[in-house]
């Protein structure tokens, strides 16, 4: 089954991000090596699920809409790998800020 990003809808409370390219230089040019494989922390929003409701019976709206550049924690999310391209499905909670 092959799968399209951009038809997968997130459940509620979720968002689906693609991760920004992984750096492999640094500004002034010097190449990182393969063992700094720090995950990306940034990335555009792909899809957003439907509003989220607590045990409390509050309702959380999504914080974020499709094609937001959003900063995220690093240890948020849940990675999937659609052929060959990871992306991240995070929730409200772990989005940190939306870049301007």
């Amino acid at each position: 089954m092959q799968l399209d990003p951009k038809k997968l809808t997130p459940m509620p409370g979720y968002v689906l991000v693609e991760p920004v390219e992984k750096q492999t230089k640094t500004a002034g040019g010097i190449y990182l090596p393969d063992s700094s494989d720090e995950k990306p922390q940034a990335g555009t929003v792909l899809s957003v699920g439907a509003d989220w409701s607590t045990e409390h019976g509050a309702t959380i709206k999504s914080p974020v809409k499709v094609g937001d550049k959003v900063v995220y924690k690093k240890w948020g999310g849940n990675d999937v790998k659609i052929e060959g391209v990871e992306y991240q499905f995070l929730k409200f909670e772990d989005i940190l800020a939306i870049i301007k």
